[in-house]
């Protein structure tokens, strides 16, 4: 094979569409994506956001930062390249989760817009619901369940969001919460109301 690889690969036009895969689920699939600070509370809701949509029959997928470190993006570092690498790829995984027909649930802390930006270019209108975790610095290193701002402050870690990283916030997200005034419940709810209201569920 050639070293222009690109130009001798075509793309199979198949014949279910995610429509189709969709309709037989009963929902409209879209990718909730999560961003905020370390500790703001993004796993949490997220789990149990899943776990609500489960008990109302939807067909869903949770992927989370963490847990994706241990498998698909355990080749990454924490630069900057490396971070525009992570979200690139979760980006077009969660892109084909969606045209499965799924809502995909991502929690991530995507700090850069420009990140956020490009994945959200990936999705069709109203299939990318950008949802802010706004909670406080002093909050989340308050909590600090990893204990990772210790080790940010202590020099331990270094290029930590929050601390010697920048957190670039959204602009406009489709839902804006602060995780220090309600419980992961209560934040929980707010979503699923926001799915309900714009016919996702």
């Amino acid at each position: 094979m050639s070293n222009n690889t690109k130009s001798e690969i075509f793309k199979h036009e198949m014949k279910i569409s995610k429509d189709d895969r969709s309709s037989i689920k009963n929902q409209n699939p879209c990718i909730i994506w999560f961003t905020g600070l370390s500790g703001s509370g993004k796993s949490t809701v997220a789990d149990i956001l899943e776990q609500k949509l489960s008990s109302l029959n939807k067909h869903t997928y949770l992927l989370d930062g963490d847990n994706l470190r241990h498998t698909l993006n355990s080749d990454l570092g924490f630069s900057n390249e490396d971070r525009d690498e992570n979200i690139r790829r979760i980006g077009h995984l969660g892109h084909l989760m969606v045209d499965a027909g799924l809502i995909v649930i991502a929690a991530f802390i995507s700090p850069f817009k420009k990140q956020r930006v490009e994945t959200r270019a990936l999705f069709d209108k109203n299939e990318f619901i950008e949802v802010f975790l706004d909670t406080p610095i002093e909050v989340c290193e308050e909590r600090d369940p990893k204990g990772l701002y210790k080790k940010a402050r202590s020099g331990l870690i270094k290029e930590f969001t929050g601390i010697d990283s920048a957190y670039e916030k959204p602009d406009a997200a489709e839902i804006t919460m602060d995780g220090s005034k309600h419980n992961p419940e209560e934040l929980s709810e707010i979503i699923i109301n926001y799915l309900k209201n714009n016919n996702i569920i």
